[in-house]
């Protein structure tokens, strides 16, 4: 069974965001830490719709966050267990730690675009 820890994790820093990432047989475990507030809204512009079709599973240790839906908004605080079904953007408010499992092959192509939003945004 695989297995891992917070405090095993490698963690990178983006800024306001810092990010942890661990494979556990084909899914991926993110611990995320949001210094600042974020708004994935512009780091999500790519995929079809501009919103994420990856589903997550997870639990807010820290914090608050809102995903927005085509049709309404919910808002996740500290202690809440979520699923967060295909077709959102998240926010994050500052302070916010969360663990989020995702399918790590549809997780790639979320990151994939992160990253070239990310990069555009920083040669700008």
């Amino acid at each position: 069974m695989p297995v891992t820890t917070p405090d095993t994790v490698e963690r990178q820093n983006f800024g306001p965001v810092e990010v942890g990432n661990a494979d556990l047989d084909g899914y991926t475990v993110n611990f995320l830490h949001f210094s600042a507030p974020v708004d994935m809204n512009q780091m999500l512009r790519g995929l079809p719709g501009d919103i994420c079709h990856c589903p997550h599973w997870g639990i807010v240790t820290d914090g608050r966050m809102t995903v927005r839906y085509a049709d309404h908004d919910e808002v996740v605080e500290a202690g809440d267990v979520f699923y967060m079904a295909p077709g959102h953007v998240p926010e994050y408010q500052p302070g916010t730690r969360l663990i989020q499992f995702s399918p790590t092959e549809q997780m790639k192509v979320v990151d994939e675009v992160i990253q070239r939003n990310v990069q555009a945004m920083l040669s700008s």
